[in-house]
C-alpha cells in the first residue's frame, strides 16, 4: 500500500495544500517519512489524514468557478465504527460546499471495504448540493454491493460507465464533461456526446 500514491498528473493544474479554500491548505508532506497506516500497512505520505484511522483522501482537483471537485480515496470506508461519512461531510465536504462546490467526483478504486451505518449524512450531502451531484467512479464491485444494500446509491450515483472510467487519460474538465454527459443520458437530458 505504501506504493499507491494519489494521482499526481494534474498537479500543474491544482495542488490542495496551495489552495486557500482547501481544508488541507498549507499542509506539509514528507516523501520519505511514512507515518499513517491502514490495516497496519503504511500508506504513501501524500494521502491526507482527515480524522479517520482507516480512510484517507486526496483532493486531486477543485475548480470553484465550475463548482466541482475530484476526491481520490484509499482504505476502508467505515461508517459503522469510525463514522467516516460524518468526518468526510463535516470536515471536507462542508468546507468545499461553502466555497461553491456542488459537483463531487469520488474516485474509489482504492477503497477496499465499506461498512454502513445510517444514511443521514449522505442524505444531508445530497440535499446540500441541490443543483449538483455526487458521483462515485471505479469503486470495487463488493464495495458497490455493500453501498447499494445500505441505499447509499440513492445519494451517490454509481454503476454503468462510472464503474469503468479511464479517468486518468482525461483532463479534469474532460472528466467533468464525460460525467455530465452520462448523468444527462440517465436523466434523459444528455447531449448524446
Amino acid at each position: 500500500m505504501q506504493d499507491i500514491e494519489p494521482f499526481y498528473n494534474w498537479r500543474e493544474l491544482y495542488i490542495s495544500e496551495e489552495d486557500v479554500r482547501s481544508p488541507f491548505y498549507e499542509r506539509e508532506y514528507s516523501e520519505f517519512e511514512y507515518t499513517h497506516t491502514i490495516y497496519n500497512y503504511y500508506i504513501h505520505p501524500q494521502w491526507d489524514f482527515m480524522g479517520s484511522p482507516t480512510l484517507f483522501i486526496k483532493i486531486i482537483f477543485a475548480d470553484y468557478e465550475s463548482g466541482f471537485a475530484i476526491i481520490e480515496l484509499i482504505g476502508e470506508w467505515n461508517d459503522a465504527i469510525n463514522n467516516d461519512i460524518m468526518i468526510l461531510k463535516r470536515d471536507i465536504v462542508d468546507e468545499l460546499i461553502r466555497h461553491g462546490i456542488s459537483k463531487f467526483i469520488l474516485v474509489g478504486e482504492n477503497v477496499l471495504n465499506f461498512h454502513s451505518s445510517d444514511d443521514s449524512y449522505y442524505e444531508e450531502w445530497f440535499d446540500d448540493v441541490e443543483e449538483g451531484w455526487i458521483v462515485g467512479i471505479n469503486f470495487r464491485e463488493h464495495v458497490l454491493k455493500e453501498m447499494s444494500q445500505a441505499n447509499i446509491d440513492y445519494y451517490i450515483t454509481f454503476g454503468g460507465e462510472f464503474n469503468f472510467m479511464d479517468w486518468r487519460t482525461h483532463s479534469p474538465f474532460q472528466l467533468l464533461e464525460r460525467i455530465e454527459n452520462v448523468i444527462g443520458k440517465r436523466l434523459g437530458t444528455g447531449t448524446g456526446g
